[in-house]
């Protein structure tokens, strides 16, 4: 991480203790007016949920597609989660996670006063992840 960035992460309402209660996961993404954008999402989705059988997990977007943030907390509310890890599917920190997505998570804290919420760091900033990307381009070139 370069120094002086600012980072999205945080918990709300209390620590996150996976010993005391159901945890859910939910995938936060931009959203696009095109459905078919949601595809690999959803891909997503699946292959958390088959990697993690038991933990409910939900898709959220901040515009143009559904549910919203809060929808999808409200649905892990519901389905007894207590404690919910927020994951942003963003490649960088631009505006959306360094700004609106923690104010966005504040919010929906505030709304669910005995449910712990943390905002995890967006998905780019996992070198894993930005492995697979730099092998499926390689893998794009010609031999």
């Amino acid at each position: 991480m370069q120094s002086g960035r600012r980072r999205a992460k945080g918990s709300y309402n209390r620590p996150m203790d996976s010993s005391e209660s159901r945890v859910g996961l939910v995938l936060f993404a931009h959203g696009a007016r095109d459905p078919r954008w949601a595809d690999p999402f959803l891909r997503l989705r699946r292959k958390v949920e088959s990697a993690r059988p038991g933990t409910p997990v939900r898709l959220a977007y901040l515009e143009l597609m559904s549910p919203d943030l809060e929808g999808a907390v409200t649905e892990l509310v519901g389905v007894g989660c207590r404690s919910v890890r927020v994951v942003p599917i963003f490649l960088g920190q631009g505006g959306h996670v360094r700004r609106d997505l923690p104010a966005l998570v504040q919010a929906v804290a505030s709304r669910h006063p005995g449910v712990g919420i943390a905002l995890s760091d967006a998905i780019g900033d996992n070198d894993a992840v930005l492995d697979g990307i730099a092998a499926a381009c390689v893998a794009a070139l010609p031999a």
